[in-house]
């Protein structure tokens, strides 16, 4: 019963808990709160009562945060590897990444339909399949993606930015430059998108709360109209009839590893698929939910992985853009915008700065992350926790920035296989176990009246186990993974899942049969 007051406690004003109350934290967030800079709220449940009613626009903006923050050249660069990571021919290609997208954003839709739901954070929500305690080892592990995703977000911005100027900016230059400006974003420029919105007429309840949503309204916007001009200006250059090379298993093993790739790429969000949704309320509508955020996350990512596939096939048959990939795959894109002079760099500017619109969910979910993980991180307001993970994914850009292609095809993949493993037991535990009993959400913060989670905990461990002996990775490849093709097989999510999925059901009717609960 101590962590669930530390976690009600968290809520409440600083000095309620800290008796050093005049530590330059505090005071900082005493400042910060007067100039109502920032959403207020932290981890807690949002009341019935502070929701607004939802609206037909809403469920737009609902496709439209996921669009915004998708429509990315990291996407774009994830598609480049299917021909060139995994010499995969454009059609093979295309079609894992179309694929991949769509089912890695099922699972995104389906978390998002938990926001209105339960008024809790995604992370919180877990508390309720994995245990309170349990959960705690996934919010760690989501902190580990929306930090991931930063990284690699101003590695690439980095690396288009350098591309603009020729090489006389250095990719380090340009990994900072994206992360101050994310940080400027994230700290200050909420009320100058509020001032808009008053302005136009358009300021709601939501958008005061929720300034997330405001955020991405328009920011699709410009990084649309560069995608376009990228399809006319590099698309006659793509080479689609590039085909798959080595030997049929090997083929198909590639084809599975690259299919598994983009998956892990899209359902990666799924852990902070709630966060955005929490002031909707608990009579929205969730197929509509559902739709709209899978809309938002499958059009935007099959349309940058492909954007990816063209330029990575183009590679093949154009001299001028193999020397490009060799730079860099931000130097690829900026080279797709080849022919178009001024215009074309002022185009690869702003795919640059898009992958702020990438940053800014990734940031937010992670600041949540921290204060879930306990009551003495939960001391600390959100916006310190953004700070932090600021400077934490700057300083692994940087160190990284040589290894983009690594760190795709290791991280991703990794970060795959948890969130995978996690949504088996989420469904799981909704279809088979929750269906008549239903969830008390007030309980979010009680230790007691949530499952104790040993079984969540036990199917996890194993899943782990079976992705383990199954994956594919540049410095380890399980015993199962080695029996597929020349090239091995990342198998590690379809084991990992097929393991928990298996074990689960058994021990959680033990669980509830002994503890009920």
């Amino acid at each position: 019963m101590d962590e669930e007051k530390g976690d009600t406690a968290a809520i409440q004003p600083l000095e309620a808990k800290s008796p050093s109350r005049s530590n330059f934290v505090s005071r900082a967030n005493d400042y910060l709160a007067s100039l109502r800079l920032f959403e207020s709220r932290g981890i807690e449940r949002i009341p019935l009562e502070e929701r607004h009613a939802v609206r037909a626009t809403d469920y737009l903006q609902m496709t439209l945060l996921w669009f915004s923050t998708n429509i990315t050249a990291n996407n774009m660069a994830i598609g480049m590897l299917g021909p060139l990571g995994f010499s995969l021919g454009f059609v093979d290609s295309a079609l894992c990444a179309t694929f991949g997208a769509l089912l890695g954003a099922a699972g995104v839709g389906y978390m998002g339909t938990f926001g209105p739901a339960s008024g809790n954070r995604t992370m919180v929500v877990a508390r309720y399949f994995m245990g309170y305690y349990p959960s705690k080892i996934a919010c760690l592990l989501n902190i580990v993606i929306m930090l991931g995703y930063g990284m690699i977000d101003c590695l690439v911005g980095g690396q288009v930015l350098s591309a603009v100027a020729g090489g006389r900016l250095t990719v380090a230059v340009g990994i900072v430059i994206i992360a101050l400006l994310t940080w400027i974003v994230v700290m200050f420029g909420m009320e100058l998108f509020h001032i808009y919105e008053r302005c136009v007429g358009c300021w709601t309840e939501l958008h005061t709360r929720h300034p997330i949503l405001t955020q991405h309204r328009w920011a699709w916007i410009p990084q649309l109209i560069a995608a376009f001009v990228l399809v006319g200006s590099a698309g006659s250059k793509f080479d689609t009839s590039i085909v798959s090379t080595g030997s049929a298993a090997t083929i198909a093993g590639n084809r599975l590893s690259f299919f598994s790739l983009c998956l892990s790429a899209s359902v990666a969000w799924a852990p902070a698929g709630a966060d955005f949704f929490v002031y909707f309320p608990s009579t929205t509508s969730k197929w509509k939910t559902f739709l709209m955020t899978f809309l938002g996350v499958r059009l935007a990512l099959t349309f940058a992985n492909l954007l990816g596939v063209g330029l990575a096939s183009g590679t093949f048959t154009h001299q001028s853009w193999a020397s490009a990939y060799g730079t860099s795959s931000g130097a690829l894109v900026v080279a797709g915008f080849d022919g178009l002079g001024g215009f074309g760099k002022f185009l690869g500017v702003l795919v640059a700065l898009g992958l702020i619109a990438n940053n800014i969910p990734g940031t937010y979910a992670a600041s949540l992350g921290f204060q879930i993980m306990g009551r003495h991180l939960a001391l600390f307001p959100r916006w310190f926790w953004s700070c932090v993970g600021v400077v934490i994914y700057t300083a692994c850009a940087l160190g990284g920035r040589n290894h983009l292609y690594e760190i795709f095809d290791n991280w991703l993949s990794l970060m795959g296989y948890w969130v995978m493993i996690y949504l088996t037991i989420a469904v799981e535990e909704h279809v088979l176990f929750r269906r008549h009993r239903g969830f008390n959400w007030d309980s979010w913060a009680d230790p007691s009246k949530l499952p104790i989670g040993l079984a969540a905990l036990a199917a996890f461990l194993v899943g782990w186990a079976g992705a383990i002996v199954s994956m594919d990775q540049l410095w380890y490849a399980g015993p199962i993974a080695k029996m597929v093709g020349a090239d091995g097989s990342d198998l590690g999510i379809w084991v990992g899942v097929s393991w928990a999925m298996l074990v689960f059901p058994p021990l959680r009717w033990w669980e509830l049969r002994y503890f009920s609960r």
